[in-house]
């Protein structure tokens, strides 16, 4: 298959500006997620567990079929990035979502969901398959080393962060308690904070407008999520550490 630049082009900008306008609603508007769900609201929900599989696993998928479907012989570098995108939706697909145990979602809202998965999944694979270009020493690059310490450490903070969250509360119980540990010790988004600099790694390894607009969009769409948790924190705890930032440490 060849590059297909236009449509990767087109993708990526599409992103970033995606990225844009989606953070100035967020802004205005809290996105009926996790805690912000209107239940009783009319529409169809979906349990949790299901939502969060259906709506990851198009990000494991498609990568998957561009990967089986490519000859790799002389691109190992380039199909081991794609495997290191997979891993992080592998954990999310068959890991997390089978242990979320959140509160329904809209069906908009997974199926907008799928559609932006099955996106990015499909740009990310097929540039880093069809489109990039390393030379043969990029492995040593500063870049590429950086970046995937930069990536598996964002990882590592966010699946920790996820065992805090689930770990909040004892079976049966329903109200919200502080989390503590871990990032939680800087800020309130720790497991946003994880996985943007996981995406950040990412987009440093690869050195690509692709990556980078993947990046952009996921601080864009999970950056005020952080903030909203923050400003919910602070409002119904009254001892909530006021050192404590909503999603990077010791600034915002």
């Amino acid at each position: 298959m060849q590059c297909m630049e236009r449509s990767v082009c087109f993708l990526s900008w599409g992103f970033i500006i995606g990225g844009v306008l989606f953070l100035l609603h967020q802004l205005k508007v809290h996105t009926q997620y996790g805690r912000y769900v209107d239940t009783s609201a009319p529409g169809v929900m979906v349990p949790a567990k299901a939502a969060w599989f259906i709506q990851e696993l198009p990000s494991v998928l498609v990568p998957v079929f561009l990967l089986l479907s490519t000859d790799t012989s002389h691109s190992l570098g380039r199909s081991l990035l794609v495997c290191t995108f997979c891993l992080h939706y592998f954990q999310r697909t068959f890991v997390y979502s089978l242990l979320n145990r959140g509160r329904p979602c809209p069906l908009f809202i997974m199926v907008s969901a799928v559609a932006f998965c099955s996106l990015n999944g499909f740009l990310q694979g097929h540039y880093m398959l069809h489109c990039a270009q390393f030379d043969d020493a990029w492995h040593m690059d500063v870049r590429f080393i950086l970046g995937l310490l930069v990536f598996f450490s964002g990882m590592a903070i966010n699946i920790h962060s996820d065992r805090i969250l689930r770990n909040l509360r004892k079976p049966g119980e329903i109200t919200y308690k502080i989390p503590e540990g871990g990032m939680f010790e800087w800020v309130s988004g720790a497991n946003f904070f994880g996985e943007i600099v996981e995406w950040c790694g990412y987009a440093a390894a690869t050195w690509s407008l692709p990556t980078f607009s993947f990046a952009f969009f996921t601080m864009c769409s999970i950056g005020p999520r952080a903030y909203h948790h923050h400003r919910y924190y602070r409002e119904k705890f009254d001892n909530y550490p006021k050192s404590r930032k909503a999603v990077i440490p010791f600034l915002l």
